[in-house]
């Protein structure tokens, strides 16, 4: 669907796309899908949005455990993770760079938030929805809700 390859998608280029894959919407109805893929507002859909609106729905039993790994992570319950809320669940002196003396217990918290932090905006903090649209990718790959949920446990000592 990417004509010019810029890893990005045009309006043209989704229309273009939808009707080679044999879907017809009309023009309205295109542009309203791909306004809603186009979470950064930029005017095109890039390789990551549009995976996230081709990701399955989870089952509530994910959403539950998904919700109690935040709800840990969040010592300070004002309902986003700082990296102030890791210290104490995260133990960063294990963490390589910290071994060598390369980075600050303060640079592996940010680098440790900054695989949930949304990446159209980048402040440092993870909200509850940048959390769950992490984990919806990791859900994506991993077919039975008992693994899902073992994975979750065991990771955040649920």
């Amino acid at each position: 669907m990417d004509d010019d390859g810029s890893k990005s998608l045009s309006l043209q280029e989704f229309e273009k796309g939808l009707e080679s894959y044999g879907v017809f919407v009309e023009k309205d109805k295109a542009q309203q899908i791909f306004a809603s893929m186009d979470k950064d507002g930029s005017g095109t859909i890039n390789f990551e949005e549009f995976l996230e609106k081709l990701r399955p729905p989870m089952s509530s039993a994910r959403r539950r455990a998904i919700d109690q790994a935040f709800r840990k992570l969040d010592k300070t319950g004002d309902g986003v993770v700082t990296v102030e809320d890791l210290q104490g669940v995260y133990d960063s002196r294990h963490h390589p760079k910290y071994k060598s003396g390369e980075w600050t217990e303060e640079q592996v918290f940010r680098s440790f938030l900054e695989n949930f932090d949304s990446p159209y905006d980048k402040d440092g903090k993870v909200t509850p929805e940048e959390f769950v649209n992490y984990y919806s990718g990791v859900s994506a790959s991993v077919d039975s809700d008992e693994y899902f949920i073992t994975m979750m446990k065991n990771a955040w000592k649920l």
